[in-house]
C-alpha cells in the first residue's frame, strides 16, 4: 500500500510538470505558431541489469535509432552504471552514458558527441496483477556543438529530469504469453542556453512484452516521441517502431 501511495504521488508530480511546461509553451505559442516535423523511426536496444550481491550490481545498455525506419542513423548510444538495491523493488543507480548523434542537415557528416552523468531512482510495485514501474532519472549532459559540419570543441550543458511511469498488464494468466505494456516518459531541462524549451520531450509507448525465459524478455510496439526544439516552436514528432531486449542475470546463486 505504501508503494501504491508513492506511485500516486509520482503520477501527480508528472502531471504538475506537464502543466508547468505546458504553460511555458502556451505563452510562446501566442508569439509563434507550432511547426511540426513528422517522421518515422525505428529504435532497437539491448538492456541488462546484473545482480552480484543482495545490494550491488551493474546496469548496461546499447541503443541504435534510425530515421525513415531503417534508412539513416539517428544516434548510437551506450550507457552503464552501478546499481544499489535498497530492497528487491527499490533501486538507485549512478552511471555514465555517451551518445553519437547523427547530423540532421543534408550533406553534413560530422557526428555530435554527448557525454552524460546520470542518477536514477526506480520503484517496482504491484496493483493486483498489474506491474507498475516508476523511475526518476536526472542527467547532466554535455552536448558537442557542430557548426558548418565541423566540431567547435565546445559544449552546451543542460540538466535534464525524466519521469517514467510504466504499466505491464497481463492479458491471460499464462507466464509466457504476451502482456500489454503502456508507458509514458516526460523530460524537462534547465541550463544557461535553455530559453524556450524547458519541455524537452515526451515519449508514449504501447506494445507487448514477451517473456522468453526467467532472465530474458523483450518488448515490441509503437512509440510516439514529441520533442521540442531550442527555438520553442519547432517540434519533431517521431512515429517509432521500438524493440527493446532485456537480460537480467542474477549471479548471487552461482
Amino acid at each position: 500500500m505504501k508503494q501504491y501511495k508513492l506511485h500516486l504521488r509520482l503520477c501527480i508530480i508528472n502531471m504538475l510538470l506537464m502543466i508547468m511546461t505546458g504553460s511555458n509553451n502556451h505563452l510562446l505559442a501566442q508569439v509563434k505558431t507550432r511547426i511540426v516535423n513528422n517522421q518515422t523511426q525505428s529504435w532497437f536496444s539491448v538492456n541488462s541489469t546484473q545482480r552480484y550481491t543482495n545490494k550491488w550490481g551493474i546496469v548496461a545498455d546499447l541503443h541504435y535509432r534510425a530515421n525513415q525506419i531503417f534508412a539513416n542513423p539517428n544516434f548510437f548510444f551506450a550507457r552503464a552504471g552501478v546499481n544499489y538495491w535498497l530492497t528487491d523493488n527499490i533501486t538507485f543507480t549512478l552511471g555514465y552514458a555517451h551518445m553519437w548523434l547523427a547530423p540532421t542537415t543534408a550533406g553534413w557528416h560530422t557526428y555530435s558527441n554527448e557525454n552524460r552523468i546520470y542518477e536514477q531512482a526506480q520503484i517496482i510495485s504491484k496493483l493486483g496483477s498489474v506491474t507498475m514501474l516508476n523511475r526518476i532519472r536526472n542527467e547532466q549532459r554535455w552536448q558537442e556543438k557542430i557548426v558548418a559540419d565541423t566540431s567547435t570543441h565546445t559544449n552546451k550543458f543542460t540538466d535534464r529530469i525524466r519521469y517514467l511511469a510504466s504499466f505491464t498488464i497481463p492479458v491471460v494468466k499464462k507466464p509466457y504469453w504476451p502482456a500489454l505494456v503502456i508507458s509514458d516518459e516526460l523530460s524537462v531541462q534547465t541550463g544557461k542556453e535553455v530559453v524556450y524549451n524547458v519541455f524537452d520531450q515526451n515519449r508514449f509507448f504501447v506494445g507487448i512484452k514477451q517473456t522468453i525465459s526467467k532472465r530474458l524478455s523483450f518488448d515490441l510496439g509503437y512509440m510516439l516521441i514529441d520533442q521540442e526544439k531550442a527555438d520553442g516552436y519547432h517540434y519533431d514528432q517521431n512515429h517509432t517502431l521500438r524493440c527493446f531486449f532485456y537480460y537480467m542475470p542474477d549471479f548471487r546463486k552461482i
